[in-house]
């Protein structure tokens, strides 16, 4: 079961290559499923990972270990936005632009990729970026499945915020002008390493102390909570407008429903 669930969620990473290298897509409909995965990833955070962190170890742990999982997202994803702007001058400094590592104009119609997708910068980066909360967030993943306590919600939130970063990091590699093999040997080796985070976490780590397992849980919750605030929603919001508000909703009320299964 851990592997089929290992297998599911890290298919999505591959799935969003493979239309990442064929296809560009509305610019509006990139925003709203990034919406909509954050919608599925607050519902995860609160209901699937501090939760369980917090009844695993107890509040001082559960918010230090979210604590350094907020702090090493940040700290990381800074240095990437770093990486994947460098040397580009396209637009006033103070003007928002979204997070440089999703470069959605990468994987957009009508928009032509920014200097960040040409150096083949932004893919890598975001691959980067997915596999350092992709980690704890499977590693979680695994741990809810060798509880048996469901992780259906986990499960969901994993595999919809998956998609839309692998189509944007695997358009931006395109842009670069990397062959689709290579791209998409990439994505799926990303996968394969997902997937191994979820054997992991159903099986050494799922026979732990409750306090040993609580904080893998509450860095991943501090990861996901870091990557809402500093990726998923400000861009979300800069392309999608305000009808990004029900789409995060949709996200939200179906992984809801999922946590209750």
């Amino acid at each position: 079961m851990s592997l089929l669930f290992g297998v599911v969620a890290s298919s999505a990473l591959v799935i969003g290559a493979l239309i990442g290298v064929r296809f560009n897509l509305p610019k509006r409909l990139l925003a709203i499923l990034l919406s909509f995965a954050a919608g599925s990833l607050i519902t995860a955070l609160a209901f699937e990972l501090f939760e369980d962190a917090f009844e695993h170890g107890g509040i001082w742990r559960a918010a230090i270990g979210l604590a350094a999982g907020a702090i090493v997202f940040t700290v990381l994803s800074a240095l990437l936005d770093r990486w994947a702007q460098a040397g580009s001058q396209d637009t006033p400094a103070d003007e928002y632009q979204g997070s440089a590592k999703l470069d959605t104009d990468s994987a957009a119609q009508g928009h032509a990729p920014s200097k960040a997708s040409t150096k083949g910068a932004a893919g890598l980066a975001l691959l980067a970026a997915v596999t350092l909360d992709g980690v704890p967030e499977n590693v979680a993943l695994g741990v809810a499945l060798g509880e048996g306590t469901g992780g259906l919600a986990l499960l969901a939130a994993i595999f919809v915020s998956n998609f839309p970063e692998a189509l944007v990091g695997a358009s931006s590699m395109r842009d670069q002008g990397r062959s689709s093999a290579a791209i998409v040997g990439l994505w799926v080796g990303c996968a394969a390493l997902l997937v191994i985070a979820v054997l992991i976490g159903a099986g050494p780590l799922s026979g732990s102390d409750p306090e040993t397992i609580s904080i893998p849980l509450a860095f991943a919750a501090g990861a996901v909570i870091a990557s809402l605030a500093d990726t998923l929603m400000p861009e979300a919001y800069e392309n999608g407008g305000p009808a990004v508000a029900l789409s995060t909703a949709a996200g939200f009320l179906l992984s809801f429903v999922l946590s209750l299964m």
